[in-house]
Parts: C-alpha cells; structure tokens; sequence
C-alpha cells in the first residue's frame, strides 16, 4: 500500500481502539450508577475511589492504545511498497466495506482510503479528459450504458456470478451498441452527496466524450438507483434550469433499490434509539450510531440535502423526509426480485429480496406520493436475491426488452 494509506490505517486504528475503550468505560460506569444507587448514599466515598481509580484506569489505555496505532501506522508508512491498496481485488473488497460502513468518517479522519467517484476501467479511475477516455473506450458510442453499484460494492460487483452469465455491460455493448461505463463511488456519503458528485461527473464525461452523445440509459443497482435520482433531482432535470447532460438520459432502470427505504436500516434505527434509554446500555447504542450516514440514508430513502442537514440521524421518532417525483424528460423502469417463487404472494410481500421488500422496490406508498412507475415499469423476478439482481439472465432479458421496445422518436 501507499505510504498515506498505511498512516490513515493507523489513524483508523487509533480512533476505533480509542472509542472502543471509550465504550466500555461508559458501559462500566453505567452498571457501577445502577449498582452503587441501588445501595444508597452510605457508599459515596467507595463510589468517589472506584470512580477515580476507573477513569484513571481506562484513560491509560485509551492513551496507551492510541499512541500503539499511531507508531504502527507510522512504522508501516515507512515500509510501505508504493503501490494502490486497490490495486488487487481484496483491497479492492475491503475499501468498498470500510467506506460503505463508515465512508462519511473515513473521509474525515482518512482521506487517503476515502473513494472518489470516478469512472473505472480494469479497476483504475479515468480522468474526464479527451485523451484520457478515447484510450479507456477506443470504441466509444454514442449510446451509454451508466452502471452505479450498491452500498459496498464496486464496479466489479456487476461480475457477479459471471460464470453464469456476462455482465449487463457486455451484454447491451454486444447486443444494442451501448458502451457501457461502470463508476464507483463512497457508498457511506449522504445520497445526495453522491448525486452532486454523479451531476458534476456527468457532466464532464459528457463534454470531453470522444463522440457526440445521443443519449443515456442510468442503470443502479440498490443504492445506486438512489444516487442517479438525487443526480437528476440536483441537476434539475425536466425544469430550464436542466443541467445538459439530463436530456441525454433518455431511460433510468433501478435493480433492487430502496425507493422507501430499508427495514433492515429502520430496525437497527430503532434497536439503537431503545438501547439509548438505559445507561448500561447506551454505549451499545453510541457503537450503532457509528454506522455511516449512507446506512442512515437507507432509513427512509433520502435524497435531499434539507432532510439531513443540521439534524440528529440518530434521534427516534419519525425522520423529516421531502417527496423526490420521478424526473422528468424520461422512461422509468423497476427490476424487483422476491425469495419467494411467487413474487405476487404473501411470502414475497413479506421476505423481498431479503433486504428490499417490493412496495419500497416499486415506490409504492400507497398515497399519493408514490412514485409514478407504470404498471408495466415494474418487473418482478421470483426466486432471486438481493444480489442477484447484479447479474442474471432473467434480469438482462428484461433490461434489453425494455430498451428496445422505444416507440420511434420516443
């Protein structure tokens, strides 16, 4: 690894070797109140020597701990080879799950191991210049397929189960002419962060594209399908304000995305804020709030800057939440799959895709906020899992009917 990626690992350490002895000192402190108040005041002096002798105590190893991360950060800086921790594909696992789990942290404190969004080809970003993109596509189109990946993936994460199948990209390059343009990104930013970011990369992807462009098709898997809608929302596609690159995106197809959020993500909301009542075990609750704003996106679906911006993500209770209509100027399609084999039972309703149940695939509120997907928008895929829908035959056939069923001069 490079020199400041071994040092920012050693921040790292030091920062969670830190917190975690901060927690249990406050997880001690909490059963010693309840202990001590059940006795009485008669133990007040016992409770000012124990109080004394803990702090002393825990203070010392959060200070010994720290300050071990630290040297073995710096000593690995030293005898580090140069290299990319991305450059091999475990590398590659473990940035995207250290930035989906505490991407918004890493930025902050470790920069040097926070992902940018960038195009990738063979795993390296591609500059959004001229030169740069005619040598990474040599047979750049005027048709593209944009591929966004899910929360800790990265682009190599449409290669799922490749064996069984070639990735979409192939696909729709071998059978439609797209060129298709895999990005990786922090998934443990805010949503709308990353739509910010998509909006100012598309935009220069579309200037310095090696071909004039006709138009774009936004493919998201999971979270992805989040951040090309907060990408349109921001660049504000469909008004005359539009950003350009947004009359070129002519279809969006989400695979498995949260459009109303996650009942894995409300329940560890809610785990936590139950957690918090108790001081014995309110520490646990701090651990589950270290989770990344990304996650706590996932909540409710979030895609605006105002629904997150000066307030606690972690307080209980219902979460301000700003209706994001589909955009304008363009197709909308939904890929949802269900465990069950029958995606229009009971069972389907209940499991989804074992992360994604179908009324938030489809954006189905049930009021008038819902998201106008047309019925025959909507496909669902019985029998599959959340990560399937990355790659699976099923899924492609979909993909490619819709694309090509365009009425003319649509």
């Amino acid at each position: 690894m490079r020199a400041d990626e071994a040092w920012a690992i050693g921040q790292l350490g030091r920062l969670t070797l830190r917190g975690s002895t901060t927690r249990v000192a406050e997880l001690h402190r909490g059963i010693a109140e309840r202990a001590f108040g059940a006795v009485g005041p008669s133990v007040a002096p016992v409770k000012g020597v124990h109080d004394a002798v803990a702090g002393l105590a825990y203070g010392g190893v959060r200070l010994g701990l720290g300050a071990g991360a630290r040297l073995v950060g710096g000593l690995a800086a030293l005898g580090a080879s140069g290299r990319d921790l991305d450059d091999d594909a475990a590398g590659r696992v473990a940035l995207a799950v250290l930035n989906g789990a505490h991407g918004d942290a890493v930025e902050a404190v470790a920069p040097a191991l926070a992902t940018r969004m960038a195009v990738r080809v063979d795993g390296r970003a591609v500059p959004m210049e001229l030169e740069a993109l005619r040598a990474a596509f040599p047979d750049a189109g005027d048709r593209l397929a944009v591929f966004l990946h899910g929360l800790t993936e990265t682009e190599a994460s449409w290669r799922y189960r490749a064996d069984r199948s070639p990735d979409y990209g192939t696909r729709l390059r071998d059978d439609l002419g797209r060129t298709p343009v895999f990005l990786r990104y922090n998934t443990g930013r805010h949503v709308s962060d990353n739509g910010r970011s998509l909006d100012e990369l598309l935009t220069a992807l579309v200037a310095a594209w090696p071909v004039p462009l006709a138009d774009v098709v936004l493919i998201g898997h999971s979270m992805g399908g989040l951040v090309a809608r907060a990408a349109l929302h921001v660049a504000g596609s469909g008004t005359p304000q539009a950003h350009g690159w947004t009359r070129l995106v002519r279809d969006t197809i989400t695979l498995g995305t949260p459009h109303l959020g996650a009942p894995l993500e409300r329940g560890v909301h809610r785990l936590a804020a139950a957690l918090a009542r108790l001081p014995e075990t309110r520490p646990l609750a701090s651990l589950l709030a270290l989770r990344s704003v990304g996650i706590k996106d996932l909540r409710r679906g979030t895609l605006v800057e105002a629904d997150w911006s000066g307030r606690d993500l972690d307080v209980a209770g219902a979460a301000a939440h700003t209706h994001v209509p589909l955009s304008d100027g363009a197709r909308h399609f939904v890929v949802l799959a269900t465990v069950a084999r029958d995606p229009a039972g009971w069972g389907a309703a209940l499991l989804g895709d074992l992360l994604v149940p179908p009324r938030s695939a489809s954006g189905d509120t049930g009021d008038d906020d819902r998201l106008a997907f047309p019925p025959d928008h909507v496909h669902r895929i019985g029998g599959l899992h959340h990560l399937d829908l990355l790659n699976h035959p099923l899924v492609h056939e979909q993909i490619h009917r819709w694309l090509v069923e365009r009425p003319e001069g649509a």
